[in-house]
């Protein structure tokens, strides 16, 4: 029923989550977002990608953000581009954000978007969100978070995550 000659529009906000996960804590915050918002997930998949065991890991990872490395990624199954909202996941990587979000910066051209950030660490994200919105400039950033061990604490981190999710669309 029309009332007062007015038409009603429904506007429907796309939201994608992009994330890269080398131990599970990001991959378990993505998922939580992307199930609170009904949003799409992107998983970021390098080609070549390191073992999440072992101390190793940490030369490997923290060498590639030493060189700024940018490894082959898989295609990407969501272009991000057609998304009105994206947001962001990374673990921390000696103090930044991983080389594979480096890669998904370069080739992925987002301007212009509602931007939201996350990331996890063991201790301390250093400059991570800072470095991901320098390297995302023209863009509308609308939140971010950080998580201390995710998977440890998965209860705890999810409820955080959820809320934080909740607050992005009384933003928008």
């Amino acid at each position: 029923m029309d009332r007062g000659g007015g038409v009603f529009q429904l506007i429907v906000m796309r939201i994608l989550v992009v994330y890269y996960s080398l131990t599970g804590n990001i991959k378990l915050l993505a998922e939580a977002i992307a199930a609170e918002l009904g949003a799409d997930l992107q998983e970021l998949r390098p080609l070549k990608d390191q073992r999440p065991g072992g101390i190793g890991k940490y030369f490997w990872g923290g060498g590639q953000v030493i060189m700024k490395e940018l490894p082959e990624l898989y295609p990407l199954e969501k272009n991000p581009v057609d998304y009105d909202l994206v947001i962001i996941g990374t673990p921390v990587w000696a103090w930044t954000f991983a080389p594979t979000l480096r890669a998904f910066f370069a080739q992925t051209k987002l301007v212009g978007k509602k931007v939201a950030l996350f990331c996890s660490s063991g201790g301390s994200s250093g400059k991570t969100l800072a470095d991901m919105r320098a390297a995302l400039p023209s863009n509308e950033f609308v939140g971010e978070i950080e998580f201390v061990e995710p998977i440890r604490k998965s209860a705890e981190s999810v409820a955080r995550v959820r809320e934080w999710a909740r607050g992005l669309m009384n933003k928008n």
